[in-house]
């Protein structure tokens, strides 16, 4: 599989689920807000915060009203991680791979993307129904990538950008309730700290099944140990970062046992750190330092992983005065990256110059294309297009010179 193509599934997905995400946030919040006592603080600001964009949101909106929120979050061509934008560069990524994923996946986003554009009637239905509307059609993109996908690396990169933004996001939504959202600390345990609770619960679409998991109260901490430790919720940070690691070792096609490499090593330290721990310890050690530290771990996977698949290593020039074994041994240890020969037709006359210099030797062999990331990190995503690098006079391999055209370069140089 070529680096392009695992990066755009990567995003692809990370990008969906971000958007799908955003939907469920907003949703909640505006029915949280109906509810809310008159004079409590209603919860729009900790969204923005939740989603790591309050300094651009501040600049576009220094009022910051409910209305400017959900603008900023939903339809907000200025903020990179908007609703209306993660969809459409999940769509660019997907138009660049058209020849890997099925059908019924580009009908589906390519859909979704064109019913939300400006002045279409989707936006003349009220705000709930737009937002349900989203987040379905995303849940849909989610379901059909499940039924028609082969289970090869295709599907597996799919799945590893799933499941961290998932985890991303559950983490984020949680720090912001214990730090951002109560007004007081005497609200502790009253009526709107349930209230916001349960919004937490929805949120993370968790309500239905912590009520079946946990016949008790919706206390803080029980909260926090479910979102957080559960191991069969497929939105708890723990059932991510065992998925991610059995994805990863799948990805690495390793079949025998051997030193483990740092990608490996970091996601199963961060999946036993929160294995073999209780949520006691968590909030005893501080929660928001737990959660902090998480993030960080995650964001280090997404840097090893987007080092390791999607970036490919910088060749350096080859020395034309010294003869070259060509053989691919000499390459980098890399699948995910192509193989290109360039013609003696493709060769400028300075280079055919200097190799005369070493024709008793000629070097010949191959070298590989190096291929730029599609996509931007989660903190400041833009869409843009993959495009190979260009090919240097420096790492190009030159062709074979032979009696007639080195008399022809002499040629022409006289």
């Amino acid at each position: 599989m070529l680096s392009r193509v695992a990066d755009s599934l990567y995003w692809i997905n990370r990008y969906v689920e971000r958007a799908e995400n955003i939907s469920r946030f907003v949703e909640v919040s505006e029915a949280m807000a109906l509810d809310c006592p008159p004079g409590s603080a209603e919860p729009w600001l900790p969204l923005i915060d939740a989603n790591g964009e309050r300094e651009l949101f501040d600049k576009l909106y220094p009022a910051g009203n409910s209305e400017e929120v959900v603008r900023f979050l939903v339809r907000d061509e200025k903020n990179p991680s908007s609703l209306v934008n993660c969809i459409g560069v999940a769509r660019e990524n997907a138009r660049q791979i058209r020849d890997v994923i099925t059908t019924e996946m580009w009908e589906q986003i390519n859909d979704l993307h064109w019913s939300i554009q400006e002045g279409e009637s989707f936006w003349d239905q009220p705000p709930q129904e737009q937002l349900r509307e989203i987040r379905r059609g995303c849940q849909l993109f989610y379901g059909i990538t499940d039924a028609t996908l082969s289970r090869d690396h295709s599907w597996q990169f799919s799945r590893l950008g799933r499941l961290l933004e998932r985890a991303d996001k559950t983490t984020r939504i949680l720090d912001v309730k214990y730090f951002l959202l109560l007004p007081s600390p005497e609200d502790v345990g009253g009526v709107l700290d349930e209230l916001q609770w349960i919004s937490l619960l929805r949120c993370a679409g968790a309500y239905q099944m912590f009520r079946q998991s946990r016949q008790q109260m919706i206390e803080p901490k029980a909260v926090a140990s479910f979102l957080l430790l559960d191991p069969s919720f497929p939105r708890s940070v723990r059932y991510c970062l065992e998925r991610i690691k059995d994805t990863l070792r799948i990805v690495s096609g390793r079949s025998l046992p051997g030193a483990p490499d740092a990608l490996e090593c970091l996601s199963g330290l961060t999946l036993a750190r929160w294995s073999y721990t209780s949520i006691d310890e968590l909030i005893a050690d501080g929660l928001h330092e737990a959660i902090d530290s998480l993030q960080s771990d995650l964001n280090s996977l997404h840097n090893l992983i987007e080092q390791r698949y999607f970036v490919a290593a910088s060749l350096s020039p080859p020395d034309l005065s010294q003869p070259l074994v060509a053989s691919q041994e000499s390459l980098p240890a890399t699948n995910l990256l192509p193989t290109k020969q360039l013609s003696a037709s493709q060769l400028s006359a300075s280079q055919l110059s200097t190799s005369q210099q070493s024709a008793s030797q000629p070097p010949d062999g191959p070298t590989a294309d190096t291929i730029t990331p599609a996509n931007p990190t989660p903190e400041n995503p833009t869409p843009e297009s993959a495009t190979p690098a260009k090919l240097t006079p420096a790492n190009a391999t030159p062709a074979k010179l032979t009696t007639s055209n080195l008399t022809q370069t002499a040629s022409l140089h006289n």
